[in-house]
């Protein structure tokens, strides 16, 4: 039997991540929204391109979660993208509610799978899905790092002319303004990028990637980025049902790691089978711990405004 990979939300984000699940014959698909008719369609639209893709795979949509039953998976992205001038803290009050009643649902139809979050603002709805779920850490988290990552590989990579493929990124912290690029982990080829890069510019592409989601933003004025994260979210759920035991940066449950207890904060973490199997802890020199700081309380600010929001 296939592996089962369910989203909840067929947005752009969502069918950017079914396609490349299908490309990655990562299991059977499928898509979950409130609207009538979208998810029915793109799910059927993927499944006619899979003999395209070379992909034996089934996908379907559908507007009721009973289809997600027995899913080893489930990508959440529904929820309100921003629009210009937003920032992802002012999604709170809205998405915080979509997503407290999708993880109802998902505990009544998928009790055991693997519960991935995607929507904004990132770790305060992880905090929202661990505390409605009730899953252990290992099973719920967010999918951030990967994202802010992958933007600073992107442009390290065309500052320096190099291939993606030789640049590594290490991003920790909260999935937004206060996020911490650690460019002193981050290489190329193995050679630290701030023996390659002067700091004046370094902290201008740094500043460039807390700002990535709103550049796009602001660029499309009627959406957000949906490519980056589709394929950040994959590359963890790949990670995941094939058993992988990559260590990808996520927003995870903190048990005192980092001397950090009971807040959701992106860290690296490896992930595997049995979801966010180890939580890997680095040493911070001081610049970098009053940086995390930071973020902790930021993230912390955000967590207690959305207790608030859902009881």
């Amino acid at each position: 039997m296939r592996p089962k990979l369910s989203i909840i939300g067929a947005g752009m984000v969502g069918a950017q991540a079914a396609y490349l699940a299908a490309i990655k014959e990562l299991g059977d698909i499928v898509l979950v929204d409130v609207v009538e008719g979208v998810p029915q369609g793109k799910g059927l639209d993927l499944l006619e391109a899979a003999p395209l893709l070379g992909s034996d795979v089934n996908v379907m949509g559908s507007n009721d979660y009973a289809a997600i039953k027995d899913s080893d998976v489930v990508i959440v992205t529904a929820g309100v993208p921003r629009k210009p001038g937003m920032s992802r803290d002012d999604l709170l009050s809205i998405n915080a509610k979509i997503v407290s009643d999708i993880c109802r649902q998902v505990v009544k139809h998928a009790p055991k799978c693997v519960l991935i979050i995607v929507t904004n603002p990132l770790d305060a709805m992880v905090h929202v899905a661990k505390k409605v779920t009730g899953f252990p850490r290992e099973r719920v988290f967010g999918m951030a790092g990967v994202l802010d990552s992958t933007r600073f590989r992107a442009f390290l990579a065309d500052e320096l002319k190099v291939s993606v493929e030789d640049v590594t990124a290490f991003v920790l912290g909260g999935h937004g303004d206060t996020m911490v690029p650690l460019a002193r982990y981050s290489t190329v080829a193995g050679i630290p990028v701030t023996e390659l890069i002067p700091k004046k510019r370094l902290d201008e592409i740094i500043a460039r990637v807390r700002d990535g989601g709103a550049e796009i933003v602001n660029l499309l004025k009627t959406g957000s980025a949906f490519y980056a994260p589709g394929a950040a979210v994959i590359e963890m759920a790949e990670a995941i049902l094939k058993d992988k035991r990559r260590v990808l940066s996520c927003c995870v449950l903190l048990e005192g790691e980092y001397g950090v207890k009971g807040l959701p904060i992106g860290v690296p973490a490896k992930l595997g089978a049995k979801g966010m199997e180890q939580v890997m802890e680095i040493a911070l020199d001081a610049e970098e711990k009053a940086l995390f700081q930071k973020t902790i309380d930021a993230v912390k600010a955000l967590t207690k405004d959305a207790d608030r929001l859902v009881q």
